[in-house]
This record gives structure tokens, C-alpha cells and sequence, in this order.
């Protein structure tokens, strides 16, 4: 996002500290900047590239709810103004206000159609939605404006990862990291689409990166870390893959803000609030759809290998991971305190506002996959709103699971993952809750899947799948990884490809170095 130039003041003397603000600005010097742009744009609210750059001050320092107010102010003085709108929209979208910062970016480019960041912000801003092609429209549409701009290289290689043009995407990607050679994200990206071997020409480049790792900023070293962790960890250098992944965790752990006792508490007070007097009193007051299939369970479990045997059907949409059922627990909240308190009414209104989404998706689809791993927390919420809904649990290792955790760089979404104790701690309180809902659900609700038996046994364990979900079996779910539509998860490039068991043991080469990890899964 770039700093405006000075625009005619009122006066000399705000002109002259608009232009002191801005030389102080591209110092980094965001405090002392800050004063001279107040002192222009609080007696001159109609001053829109003042108040603009004050908003980016407040967004470089992540004080977003400053920032927002600031550029709305901006936007409103000057509709046309279309750095503020896609700065506004930027904001929006960190505090996931995401309708709006499509809007706002939208409203970028419309006053801007030259403007290549805010054609490729767009594009990222619509992948979770769904609208992977306009998403691929826009990043191509930046690229034809400025045609060596890497970061839309590199978002236009996500979206093909998305769409299963994975060959594309490699192309994409290797002509990121050619325009931004020092650029740690592109290959870690490059590194997750596909096996490295010793005689890779990005060997050398990442290898050389990471010994000038101390110049990059904490975020770079993060990417870098975790690329190096899956390359070695392809070459078979078990330990340095580890050394890697430790300092990758421990500078993405110092990101995130977790409040572990909190959300183990919460696992635990689920069990006491979904008895299995409650679940048995309010069975079959929800919404009756049997639209709905939850996949859930551990991240790195299976979920999106199991909905992609489901998405093969020709009667099922697989939606992926969608984030309508924290709403719901969110409604359940305002009504009352208790799931005890809800009545069949309220039920109802849960289930059918999250039917509302499933519905838009896919209207003719006999069954719609939800595989949000984490919604095996709402287990019992879902039973009770949606009693018709069927539950896949898939389970697998646990020792692997975490590894696989540990492995990935999910960004914020998994605050547990980072550290190997918390981790483990997780995973036990996952493992409570899940062993509560098997003692108080209806059996024929919930489908246990273990990994490691549907790799091994593929068929026979895809058809109990395809049949929990109450559909006749078809051949088509057996060549999943055939099946092209939108995966936007950490297995997008696995899901493409047939049945392999080299997943199973994963933690096998690290686990004399997991000592912290195994005493926290114990009793697990």
C-alpha cells in the first residue's frame, strides 16, 4: 500500500507538515508521523490523503480499530479514493469482516481498474467464499497489468492448488520465487506442492536463504523454517528436518495469542452441559434435513481425504470447511445459558440458518459435506439442531496426528499446534470429548473412521462412508482423486492423488525427539 504524495492544503504550513509526516513516514518513524498527519487532517476533515495516511499508520501498527474509522472517513471524503478503499478493505478483512472487504476491494478496482494490489487482494478475498474462477480472473488481471508482480504469481498458484491444476500452479510459483528470490513464503508454498529430491535446482537457493535467514523478517523465517522442515524431512534428513520445524513453531508460537487453560476448559464443560439426558429430551426437535455431513475430527486426520471419497458421489457437493456452526453456537449463546434451556423453536432456527448456506451451495445436491475438523466441539449441538444429519469422526494416530500438526503452518486457525506440550494437551482434550459424545449419542449418528484401516482397507471402509450417509454406493468415489472441484485445505495437493499409506508412521523418524509431546498424549 503505498503513502500518498501531498495534495493542495489550506494552508502553507499544513502542506509543509503533511510533507515532514510523509518523509518521516517512509523512515518507519509511525509515531512522529502520526502527529504531523493529525495536525493536517483534524482541523481539515475534508483532507482525505492526510486521514488516509494516518489510517495506514494505524494499520501498519495492527491497531485496526483505529484504522478502520480513519479510512472510512477517508473514503467518504473522496468515493474515488481507491488506495483508501482497498487499505479500509485490508483492515476489514483482518478482523474478518470479510463481506465488507470484498465490497471495499471491489469498489477499488472499480474506481481503479489499473490498480494490480487491489485486483490481487480481491482475488485472495474471494477464495473463501468460493469464487475460485473470479478469484483466478483477478489475479490474472493483475498479472496483465504488471506482469512481474510475484505476490500475484504466487496467489494465482494457490488458486490453481484450489482448482486441481497443480502442474499450473508449480509453473506459477517457480516464476514467483524467480521475481523474489528472497521471498521465504513462495517456497515454502513451492515445498508443500510437491516432493523434493537432492537434485532440485531450489535447493540450493532455499538452503543459501536460510544461512542469511537473521535479514529476513520473523514472518519470512517462519515460511523459511517450515519449507526447510518438509524439504529435508523429503530428502529422508530426519534431524535436521526437525531442528527446523522446532524453530519454525517456536517464531510462529510467539505470533499467536492462547489462552490454553480457557479452551481446555471449554472442551471439558461441553461434556457437562450434553448429558446424555439432554441429548435423549430434546432428540428430534431440530430442523429434519438429512442434507447435512459433518466431517470432523483432529487437523491432519483424514477429513479431507474422507469428504473427497464423499464429494466423488454424484448425489453429494463437498463444501469443504465452512464456519456456519460457530454462528449457530453463537445464537445458542443469546437465547440462554444452557442447551437445557433450548426449546424444539430455537432448535429449529439453529438448524435451519445453517441450512441456509448449505442450501445456496449446492440447492440440488442430496448431501452437502461440512468437513471442518473442529466441529467435533459442536458434536452434540449439531445432533440436536440437525437430528437427521449424519457425523463422520475420523481418527488416527495420535502420535501422527500431532506430528502432522506440528508439520503444517495453518496460520491462525489452530493456536494449539505450535508448541508440542500444548499440543498434546489438546489432543487429550479432544480425545475426552470425542469419548463422551460416543457415550452419548445415538450409535447410528456417528461413523468412527480410523486412518489407518481406510488406507489399508479402502473399498470395503468407502463404502461403509458412502452408506452411513444413507446413499447407494457408486464407483466413482473409488477414483476420488479424479474428482475435480475446489480444495482449499493442507492436504490439496494428497486429495489428488490415488490411496497411499506413507502417512501412516509419519512420526516415526522424530520419535526420540518427542518426549514432551508423549508426555502430554499420555492417557490419550
Amino acid at each position: 500500500m503505498r503513502l500518498f504524495h501531498r495534495r493542495p492544503a489550506k494552508t502553507p504550513v499544513a502542506a509543509a507538515a503533511f510533507d515532514e509526516g510523509l518523509a518521516l513516514h517512509r523512515q518507519g518513524r509511525l509515531s512522529e508521523a502520526e502527529q504531523l498527519y493529525r495536525a493536517v487532517a483534524e482541523p481539515d476533515a475534508n483532507y482525505p490523503h492526510a486521514v488516509y495516511n494516518l489510517g495506514l499508520v494505524k494499520l501498519q501498527r495492527g491497531e485496526l480499530d483505529a484504522a478502520v474509522p480513519l479510512l472510512r472517513q477517508a473514503v467518504a471524503a473522496n468515493s474515488e479514493l481507491a488506495e483508501a478503499h482497498n487499505a479500509l478493505a485490508v483492515a476489514l478483512g483482518r478482523l474478518a469482516r470479510y463481506d465488507e472487504a470484498v465490497a471495499h476491494f471491489e469498489q477499488a478496482v472499480a474506481a481503479r481498474p489499473d490498480f494490480a494490489e487491489a485486483h490481487c487482494n480481491l482475488a485472495t478475498a474471494l477464495q473463501p467464499f468460493g469464487r475460485h474462477q473470479e478469484a483466478l480472473a483477478h489475479f490474472e488481471r493483475a498479472l496483465a497489468i504488471s506482469p512481474d508482480f510475484a505476490e500475484a504469481h504466487h496467489g494465482r498458484a494457490a488458486v490453481l492448488t484450489t482448482l486441481g491444476d497443480l502442474a499450473a500452479a508449480r509453473l506459477a510459483l517457480e516464476r514467483a520465487i524467480e521475481l523474489a528470490p528472497r521471498k521465504a513464503e513462495f517456497y515454502r508454498s513451492l515445498a508443500e506442492s510437491k516432493l523434493f529430491t537432492a537434485d532440485n535446482p531450489h535447493l540450493a537457493a532455499i538452503e543459501a536463504l536460510a544461512r542469511d535467514a537473521a535479514s529476513l523478517p520473523a514472518s519470512e523465517q517462519v515460511y523459511l523454517h517450515f519449507a526447510l522442515g518438509k524439504v529435508y524431512a523429503d530428502l529422508g534428513r530426519h534431524d535436521a528436518a526437525f531442528a527446523h520445524l522446532l524453530e519454525g513453531n517456536a517464531l510462529k508460537r510467539k505470533e499467536i495469542v492462547y489462552d490454553e487453560a480457557a479452551v481446555l476448559e471449554r472442551l471439558v464443560a461441553t461434556q457437562d452441559l450434553f448429558t446424555a439426558e439432554v441429548i435423549s429430551e430434546r432428540r428430534g426437535l431440530g430442523d429434519p434435513s438429512s442434507v447435512p455431513v459433518f466431517v470432523i475430527g483432529m487437523p491432519r486426520s483424514g477429513t479431507s481425504l474422507v469428504e473427497q471419497i464423499l464429494a466423488s458421489h454424484p448425489q453429494v457437493h463437498g463444501a469443504g470447511e465452512l464456519n456456519d456452526f460457530e454462528a449457530a453456537v453463537a445464537t445458542l449463546a443469546e437465547m440462554s445459558g444452557t442447551p437445557a434451556d433450548v426449546g424444539g423453536e430455537e432448535l429449529r432456527r439453529i438448524g435451519g440458518r445453517y441450512l441456509e448456506r448449505l442450501s445456496a451451495a449446492a440447492p440440488a445436491a442430496a448431501r452437502v459435506t461440512d468437513k471442518m475438523p473442529a466441529n467435533f466441539r459442536y458434536a452434540g449441538l449439531i445432533h440436536l439442531a440437525l437430528p437427521n444429519a449424519r457425523i463422520i469422526h475420523t481418527r488416527r494416530d495420535s502420535v501422527d496426528t500431532c506430528m502432522s500438526c506440528f508439520a503444517s503452518l495453518f496460520g491462525g486457525d489452530q493456536p494449539f499446534a505450535y508448541d508440542l506440550a500444548e499440543l498434546g494437551r489438546y489432543y487429550r482434550g479432544y480425545a475426552g470429548l470425542m469419548e463422551h459424545w460416543r457415550q452419548v449419542l445415538p450409535p447410528e449418528v456417528m461413523l468412527e473412521v480410523r486412518y489407518e484401516e481406510l488406507v489399508a482397507d479402502f473399498a470395503p471402509q468407502a463404502r461403509r462412508i458412502v452408506a452411513h450417509c444413507g446413499l447407494d454406493w457408486d464407483e466413482s468415489c473409488l477414483d476420488f482423486h479424479n474428482t475435480r472441484r475446489p480444495v482449499r485445505t493442507a492436504s490439496a495437493v494428497q486429495v489428488r492423488q490415488p490411496i497411499y499409506r506413507s502417512s501412516v508412521g509419519r512420526a516415526a523418524p522424530y520419535r526420540h525427539r518427542l518426549r514432551s509431546l508423549l508426555d502430554a498424549l499420555d492417557g490419550a
